[in-house]
């Protein structure tokens, strides 16, 4: 019975260690090296509840990474390491691309970011709630490379990425007699396609009788009126598929699905996204766009858009 509590205690002690020790006690036989993030402060709009949204709440990480050791002399060359900043930069970019609800969400992002690295094999991510209560609330995870999905298609810092082709169908291109063939068209390109809808043909009325709409709510009521365009859409070609979160997105990407892009909740729970142009289905395909890094956006002759996009744009094959 001895031995039997003194290792529950040591498994009590290891579950709220610091994660280097756990990865130190959970090390493998091959030889690893460590490197370790502690104690990384960071501000973030996250949480689940309503009540946390629009509240920004302190977050901490603390990370350790377990890579393979180098195979030729580092030489004090900065290159030929796993950098520091590139676990700051994974917990940044994950934070910037969309509002997350779920801290085990954003451990899992932060760590498949810093796993696709090619020294990384194995991440001890935890993720701490300092605002939420008396105490701090968090999680914490381990990934290991074998662990990791794969993405299609080889990106040049050595993880591995889609560039969709993102189309934006106007009314009359949605209601068009030969919209299948203009699909097969751009299916044809053989990249993952993103189809966009903007504004129905006919809004409804505002009630007189009521004040108007605050900007806010207005925006709201816009971007899921394209929704209900968007599901119009997929109602004329079964091939369709709805999505309207990243993670559906690259989900739908790698299985080879064409997407009718939903736009509400990447709009709404991404820091400075394009909330103020909900009404405007171009520019909100130009920002999707931008945000998957497409190869090509393609539009309907004569659709305006901004200047100086990052993304080149074409008009619909065919089309003058």
């Amino acid at each position: 019975m001895r031995g039997i509590r003194a290792t529950m205690s040591t498994d009590i002690r290891l579950a709220f260690a610091h994660p280097e020790e756990r990865a130190e006690a959970t090390a493998p036989t091959d030889p690893r090296d460590r490197i370790a993030l502690r104690d990384y402060l960071v501000d973030a709009d996250i949480g689940a509840f309503q009540s946390e949204r629009g509240h920004r709440q302190r977050l901490l990480f603390n990370v350790v990474v377990e890579v393979a050791p180098p195979s030729a002399p580092l030489d004090d060359d900065v290159d030929r390491i796993l950098s520091y900043d590139r676990i700051t930069e994974a917990i940044s970019d994950e934070l910037a691309s969309e509002r997350i609800n779920l801290l085990e969400t954003l451990a899992e992002r932060v760590a498949e970011r810093i796993l696709a690295e090619p020294r990384a094999m194995r991440a001890f991510i935890r993720v701490e709630k300092l605002d939420r209560g008396p105490g701090a609330l968090g999680v914490e995870i381990v990934r290991s490379r074998a662990a990791v999905p794969s993405r299609a298609g080889a990106d040049d810092d050595g993880g591995q990425a889609l560039h969709p082709v993102v189309a934006y169908l106007d009314n009359a291109a949605i209601a068009a007699p030969d919209l299948p063939r203009q699909l097969d068209d751009l299916e044809a390109r053989g990249a993952p396609l993103v189809l966009c809808v903007g504004l129905p043909e006919t809004k409804r009325e505002a009630d007189p009788s009521q004040d108007a709409s605050p900007a806010a709510v207005q925006r709201r009521i816009d971007l899921l009126a394209i929704e209900q365009n968007a599901w119009r859409l997929a109602g004329r070609d079964r091939r369709c598929l709805v999505v309207a979160s990243r993670t559906e997105i690259d989900w739908a990407m790698r299985n080879g699905q064409t997407i009718v892009w939903a736009p509400s909740k990447l709009v709404l729970d991404t820091p400075d996204g394009p909330l103020a142009r909900a009404d405007d289905g171009p520019a909100l395909a130009l920002w999707l766009a931008e945000t998957l890094a497409a190869r090509v956006v393609v539009v309907p002759p004569g659709t305006a858009l901004s200047a100086g996009s990052r993304v080149p744009v074409e008009t619909f094959p065919g089309a003058g």
